[in-house]
């Protein structure tokens, strides 16, 4: 994956085009990702324990994986990303400057 929870990513395509935030969630099977501040959605809230009154929140809904890009700490800016050996292991790198992209 060219991205992982925890990821800085920059909205590229959308209403949320040029934002940015933190992924919170990876949904694999659908291709879709949960991005920290990124569509939000009212929720409606049954009365439960937890909730008693019941209510609205703002909710995260998830987006299309393709409509983002990781971001380099570099470059500051979305950037596509290719893998390149670091010793034992493969890293995903900044395809313009080379540095190291997200969490390693």
């Amino acid at each position: 994956m060219r991205i992982r929870t925890g990821d800085l990513v920059e909205v590229s395509s959308g209403n949320e085009a040029g934002k940015k935030g933190k992924i919170l969630r990876v949904l694999l099977k659908e291709g879709r990702i949960l991005v920290e501040g990124i569509n939000l959605r009212w929720k409606s809230l049954r009365k439960s324990q937890k909730n008693p009154q019941g209510g609205r929140v703002h909710r995260e809904m998830p987006i299309a994986t393709s409509s983002v890009m990781p971001v380099c700490a570099k470059c500051d800016r979305g950037v596509r990303v290719r893998f390149a050996a670091k010793g034992e292991k493969r890293a995903r790198v900044c395809a313009k400057c080379g540095q190291t992209v997200g969490a390693a």
